[in-house]
């Protein structure tokens, strides 16, 4: 809109200049060429009666006979040294330049200057009276001949006035148009903006309205089937996605049956296989490692199943967190093997059992591919974002490359040979979800599980839960 009045403030002030140059020049233009032509018939006609050589009288009468004939105009005449003027009184010197006699004395027809003489503009034209006798023959005599130009000056200024006063409607018009030109195109933008921003607000629903045949309407069109395109495709996933679900769901679950007979036969074997000969003996122990493996992996991914399906859910309790972690180290056997630094008397509104299972990941993870000391640290810290629970879990081995550190909470993610079994469970062998299942467990709470190195070496995985207070507990 601003360009809009912009380009018709211009054009208006242009053609204001324009016309007021034309007009004044066309007033000023006429008006010469009347003074010209007025003085030069009222001199030929008066001079043919005029006797030379003259006298000061006689030059006096010869300017009042060609003012008389020309209104109320001065007429000035000059002959070499005598001047005389129309008005005895009126001051002429001021009005007539060096200039122009100069001009007129040298030349040969009529000339003209305008001047400016007290503020006022006045056009001065000034001839020589020549007689044609067989050759052209210089009298002498030079007339002047003064106009006052005020009215001229006044019509162009009130023609100015007008045309300015005429520049102000303009604008408002052009600020009008502009309006609802700006009006007639914004407002499909604007929809189609609402309808775009409702789209990466996640409302795979929001659709422009089309109106018209413009290329606006075009684009609201385009838009309204690419939204439909997503919108097809986001169900499709969604539809597969829960397929996948429900297929990782139902297999696990009936997976459980037939492992439990197997875990039964494999546990007979093993305890049998001190009976065996040493072939069979290996054989059963194997087969009751891989029958406890496939078991916890079945558990893992039936526990995940649970988060993809938004099933799971905290049963939360005021908890003294040190006393469970050292719980959890003991269930394991692992209090010997693990050095603690826990902060007593820190209870938070928790999972128990899910805090467990994070423990349990950390410190197994650490016990495996670390390497001695392994260290759990406990302790809460303040900041801008609240207090929070904070759980360190270090160790001394080789650390974690950053590719590694990068994938190390991916499901079935498998590290290299430094740490072959970068995403473990709680198990001997890792399953590459325990990681995983830890870090949904730490999302549940609102918190969540950060990987690196530590100063010294080794990694550091660090829980960050919130700490809730037992009074502030809440129903999940």
């Amino acid at each position: 809109m601003a360009a809009f009045v912009v380009v018709a403030l211009v054009s208006a002030v242009t053609s204001t200049a324009l016309a007021y140059r034309d007009a004044r020049t066309a007033v000023l233009q006429r008006t010469q060429n009347a003074a010209v032509d007025d003085l030069r018939e009222r001199t030929t006609a008066v001079a043919a009666d005029f006797d030379m050589p003259p006298d000061r009288r006689t030059l006096a009468r010869f300017a009042a006979r060609i003012s008389d004939g020309l209104g109320a105009r001065i007429v000035v005449v000059r002959h070499r040294d005598l001047v005389a003027a129309s008005d005895a009184y009126a001051d002429t010197e001021g009005r007539i330049t060096p200039e122009l006699r100069a001009a007129v004395r040298s030349g040969d027809g009529a000339l003209f200057q305008r001047v400016t003489w007290r503020g006022e503009p006045y056009l001065v034209v000034g001839m020589p009276v020549r007689y044609a006798d067989g050759d052209r023959r210089d009298s002498g005599l030079e007339v002047f001949a003064v106009s006052d130009l005020r009215a001229e000056r006044d019509d162009t200024a009130a023609l100015l006035d007008s045309v300015r006063a005429g520049v102000l409607p303009v604008v408002v018009l052009a600020a009008v148009l502009a309006l609802l030109a700006a009006g007639t195109v914004l407002r499909p933008v604007r929809k189609l903006g609402r309808a775009a921003r409702g789209l990466a607000a996640g409302d795979l629903g929001s659709r422009a309205v089309v109106t018209g045949r413009d290329e606006l309407a075009d684009l609201a069109r385009t838009f309204n089937e690419t939204a439909d395109a997503l919108q097809a495709s986001d169900a499709e996933l969604r539809e597969q996605e829960a397929r996948a679900r429900r297929f990782v769901a139902d297999v696990s679950h009936e997976l459980r049956t037939p492992l439990a007979a197997m875990t039964m036969v494999a546990t007979v074997l093993e305890e049998d296989a001190d009976r065996m000969p040493a072939d069979a003996a290996r054989a059963a122990r194997t087969v009751g490692a891989e029958t406890a493996r496939l078991a916890r992996l079945v558990e893992d991914l039936m526990e995940i199943s649970r988060f993809d399906a938004g099933a799971a859910r905290l049963n939360a309790a005021g908890t003294d967190l040190a006393d469970a972690i050292r719980a959890s180290l003991a269930l394991r056997g692992w209090t010997g093997r693990v050095w603690t630094r826990l902060d007593e008397g820190v209870r938070a509104v928790v999972d128990r059992r899910r805090v467990d299972v994070i423990v349990a990941n950390l410190v197994g993870n650490a016990l495996r591919h670390g390497a001695p000391p392994v260290t759990v640290t406990l302790g809460t810290r303040t900041g801008a974002d609240g207090a929070w629970v904070v759980l360190e879990v270090a160790d001394h081995g080789p650390g974690l490359p950053p590719e590694v550190r990068e994938r190390v909470f991916d499901r079935f993610y498998k590290a290299d040979a430094s740490r072959a079994r970068g995403a473990a469970d709680d198990s001997g062998q890792g399953s590459g979800l325990g990681t995983a299942i830890a870090l949904e467990n730490a999302r549940l709470h609102g918190g969540t599980i950060d990987a690196s190195d530590g100063p010294e070496g080794g990694a550091v995985f660090t829980l960050r839960l919130p700490l809730r207070r037992a009074e502030e507990e809440v129903e999940e």
